[in-house]
């Protein structure tokens, strides 16, 4: 074979090859083509006419994001450290919106608040160029990677970030490098409580802020505005008026790691009275004047009597009870305290003067029946057990004449010749008999209805005496 047809044969196999390629990349291409027509033909009818890109772009929130970061730098810089590590302390404002007080709990010293927390610093490294000089906000998912204040609340017993719908984080970014910072949180607190003048009280509590990891040489917490750094929202609570909400800042220290700034946020709570009143003060002085009721009836009357002050004494050890279990068990008095016990030994007391009454009533009736003046007919235990009104047997015996002489009709001896200096009495005065203690107790005892008639009148006197110094006192 010549070297022409060989290169004729060459030549054909070329234009051969050619061909069978041209076709095979017209058929993928026209297949490929006629897919893409399918599919959006699907497309348009399964969603009304709406073309879905989503099978053609990818996740356009992953790529903003990325340019964000790029954009500050994120990757750039190592944010475990503060801003300005080395230099002096950086400072970070703070103010405080006071959202509501959700509960504040005797029982366990305790107060829970909601509030918004914002921060503010300046971080040069995430300072970016803007030609309309307006701020960047960001979510939680950006706070993660950069420094932010490591605030915390002392004494704080729990605490949460509300994370609904998702976590109530906001971070906004200025061009300079300002940060505002602000999370939405919920913190329960210890309040230490002083119960000496319950329920007449005013409780002053606080909630203290402080950096964990920085002490004052490298991190300085300050109120962004002043006094005007503390706002709250219309709070009404149910046992409590809040007298008072200020902002105030001081030094903590402790001996391993040294000064640390603290903010507080004190509130002071006065304590409405009127519910006390009617669930403890106006019951408790029911009691006391229904165990007075006793004196007015007859000494005779032993089942009535018995069972009135039994009754009053049970409802005020069931009132004292009831207050106690729900106040914390401390080891002073406090005031509703002192009231409680004041009206028990009242009660107490009316249940007491029935007994003696009884006891020297029986007494007396003893001795008149051993002397006889009692009627044969007189039974002392059924006098004991009558229920209803009795009177004392009066001895209308008449007095024995005095001796008298012919000379001496209207003049009387002097009883004491050993004092001839005394001037006798004149015309109208009366003489008065000083009697002694003894004799005047053996006077009562011997009329024993004497004693309901004077507790008549000195029990509701002490107890208004005791009422009028008490409430003085505390409130």
């Amino acid at each position: 074979m010549n070297v022409p047809q060989m290169v004729l044969r060459w030549a054909c196999l070329v234009c051969l090859c050619r061909g069978a390629f041209s076709s095979s990349t017209h058929k993928t291409h026209s297949r490929k083509k006629n897919k893409d027509v399918f599919l959006g033909e699907n497309t348009k009818s399964k969603h009304g006419g709406r073309i879905d890109f989503k099978m053609k772009k990818s996740d356009s929130t992953k790529s903003l994001l990325i340019k964000s970061e790029q954009l500050l730098r994120i990757e750039d810089h190592d944010f475990a450290m503060r801003p300005g590590f080395g230099g002096a302390a950086i400072p970070v404002g703070i103010d405080v919106q006071v959202e509501s007080i959700d509960s504040i709990s005797e029982v366990n010293m305790d107060f829970t608040m909601t509030l918004y927390l914002r921060h503010y610093w300046q971080d040069d490294r995430l300072a970016f160029p803007s030609s309309s000089n307006k701020s960047r906000t960001f979510d939680a998912r950006l706070v993660k990677k950069i420094w932010v204040p490591d605030v915390f609340f002392v004494h704080s017993k729990r605490s949460f970030i509300h994370d609904t719908t998702m976590e109530n984080i906001m971070l906004r970014v200025y061009p300079d490098g300002n940060i505002l910072y602000s999370v939405r949180v919920t913190v329960t607190a210890l309040c230490a409580m002083d119960f000496s003048s319950f329920p007449l009280d005013t409780q002053n509590c606080s909630l203290e802020l402080e950096s964990y990891a920085y002490n004052e040489n490298d991190l300085m917490l300050y109120w962004k505005n002043g006094n005007d750094s503390l706002r709250t929202d219309e709070i009404v609570l149910s046992q409590f008026f809040i007298e008072e909400f200020q902002p105030s800042y001081g030094l903590a220290f402790y001996s391993s790691t040294g000064w640390y700034n603290r903010l507080y946020i004190n509130f002071i709570l006065r304590r409405h009275i009127f519910f006390f009143m009617l669930q403890t003060y106006f019951p408790t002085m029911l009691m006391v004047m229904l165990s007075w009721v006793s004196f007015w009836i007859d000494r005779r009357a032993v089942p009535a009597r018995v069972s009135l002050g039994i009754t009053t004494v049970l409802t005020m050890s069931t009132i004292i009870t009831g207050v106690s279990a729900s106040m914390p068990q401390v080891s002073y008095v406090k005031a509703v305290d002192i009231y409680l016990w004041a009206s028990f030994l009242f009660v107490f007391l009316s249940v007491i003067e029935y007994a003696a009454v009884n006891y020297f009533t029986t007494v007396e009736e003893m001795k008149r029946l051993k002397k006889g003046t009692m009627p044969a007919s007189y039974n002392a235990n059924q006098a004991m057990a009558f229920d209803g009104c009795f009177h004392d047997e009066i001895d209308l015996s008449p007095f024995p004449e005095l001796p008298t002489t012919p000379n001496t009709d209207r003049t009387v001896a002097p009883r004491n010749s050993s004092s001839p200096a005394d001037p006798p009495p004149t015309e109208g005065t009366r003489l008065w008999r000083r009697r002694s203690v003894r004799h005047n107790l053996k006077f009562i005892m011997s009329n024993s209805y004497m004693i309901d008639s004077y507790s008549r009148i000195i029990f509701p006197l002490a107890y208004l005496l005791f009422n009028i110094i008490y409430w003085c006192m505390y409130s």
